[in-house]
């Protein structure tokens, strides 16, 4: 046997494509720069939630709630929910890949759609599963394709439900048919992210359906429509034995002091929440309206984002994000999601996204 010189990683951890974030920087010399990669909120935080906390920071000493009790009776409180069946989490990626940890051994395997959020694949890698991608159809989760995939291997079903990059969602009697048709053992994970958002009459986040059943469960970010990305805070609803399952494994004080805080403010602050809602109604319209005008393809989205398709080689999507960043607008090249011509734009402010199209048409012209 070869005596190793240095520590080597399990086998499997560096096949992982490393996740990479949207830009946030342009070029030297531009003096506005109009973020618009990672989906954040152009209102920013509440104030509630930036005044809380500045209060939190004369207590910095102190080791958080390891709980996060009062957060979670604040969310079971908005939410009409058992703070029970809450786990808080730093940023809902951490509880996903918490699933992963507890509940995927190595050769089980995790289904997930095709241009699904990337780290179902990092997690379910990491935990020396199989990661199985499933075709969509017209770029959504197509319920069929998901149960065509499921084998006795199966144990985890990721459904980004809207999904992020295409803004696409499916209508909860397509979820319910889906749990419906899955073995009890395997666990459904709703990825309701950009739940907030959403105005369809047939859309519902998963709430009532983990409250029925005992292998669904459902997470939630601030990091989009309560603008705490910075805080790095989610949580998931999820039956008691799962949420005991995952108390055991995850990290003592896994949220801090000042999300905690933060997070309390944000999730009782409904104004802000309306506000951040309506503008997302106002702006999601007119720039799916004002895009497909330029002859640009847009998927529908009912997230606070747009993937916007480009038509060809010479105007391409990486030619676009150039010309766009150059000009201080920076959007999110979503290749690795398998959309290699299309951008992912934030709904941003006013004037970002009047900016944005205006720059686009000087593009399509050139």
């Amino acid at each position: 046997m070869t005596e190793l010189q240095r520590p080597e990683p399990k086998p499997g951890v560096m096949d992982i494509a490393a996740y990479v974030p949207g830009k946030s920087a342009a070029p030297a010399g531009v003096k506005t720069v109009y973020k618009l990669s990672s989906n954040e909120s152009p209102l920013g935080a509440s104030p509630k939630a930036i005044e809380a906390v500045r209060d939190v920071a004369d207590r910095l000493e102190f080791y958080p709630d390891g709980s996060a009790t009062r957060l979670r009776d604040a969310i079971a409180e908005v939410h009409g929910l058992n703070p029970a069946n809450i786990i808080c989490s730093n940023g809902s990626d951490e509880v996903l890949g918490l699933l992963a940890l507890t509940y995927l051994q190595p050769g089980d395997e995790a289904i997930f759609t095709e241009h699904g959020f990337l780290v179902y694949r990092i997690y379910t890698q990491a935990a020396s599963a199989v990661p199985v991608a499933v075709k969509e159809t017209d770029e959504t989760a197509d319920v069929d394709a998901i149960l065509a995939a499921v084998t006795d291997k199966t144990k985890i079903v990721f459904l980004a439900n809207p999904n992020n990059p295409t803004g696409t969602y499916i209508p909860f009697e397509e979820v319910r048919r889906l749990h419906a048709a899955l073995p009890k053992h395997v666990l459904l994970v709703l990825d309701a992210a950009y739940a907030e958002y959403v105005r369809r009459n047939d859309y519902e986040s998963g709430m009532e359906l983990v409250a029925s059943s005992q292998n669904v469960v459902m997470t939630r970010t601030f990091s989009k429509i309560h603008g705490l990305g910075g805080a790095r805070l989610g949580w998931m609803y999820a039956p008691a034995h799962i949420i005991d399952a995952l108390n055991r494994v995850r990290g003592p004080f896994n949220v801090n002091a000042v999300a905690i805080e933060a997070g309390i403010a944000a999730i009782r602050d409904r104004a802000h929440v309306e506000q951040a809602v309506a503008h997302n109604d106002k702006w999601l319209a007119w720039l799916t309206e004002e895009l497909t005008k330029l002859g640009l393809r847009v998927t529908p989205s009912v997230g606070n984002f747009v993937l916007i398709h480009f038509p060809d080689e010479a105007q391409s999507a990486a030619a676009a994000d150039d010309y766009l960043t150059q000009r201080g607008y920076i959007l999110r090249r979503v290749t690795g999601y398998g959309f290699p011509n299309a951008l992912r734009m934030t709904i941003g402010t006013e004037e970002a996204n009047r900016g944005v199209v205006a720059a686009l048409a000087e593009f399509l012209k050139s």
